[in-house]
């Protein structure tokens, strides 16, 4: 199951709210440990920056895909 939630801060800290329904679909309780697994919504291209090589300009691979798809 995959839910979604905001960090909150919590004190000193941040945390994660959990809903209700989903801890009673999962047999959840308080002190139970979980693992979790972060996924960011903001992509930071400037990291890929130089990990391809291509044989044409950027801006003519984008134009030739854009008229394939008209």
């Amino acid at each position: 199951m995959e839910i979604e939630s905001k960090i909150r801060k919590w004190g000193n800290s941040f945390g994660v709210i959990l809903p209700k329904q989903f801890l009673e679909s999962e047999h959840l309780q308080e002190e139970d440990i979980v693992k979790v697994n972060i996924v960011s919504k903001k992509a930071n291209i400037s990291k890929l920056r130089g990990l391809w090589k291509f044989k044409r300009p950027i801006k003519e691979i984008m134009k030739d895909i854009k008229e394939g798809y008209d």
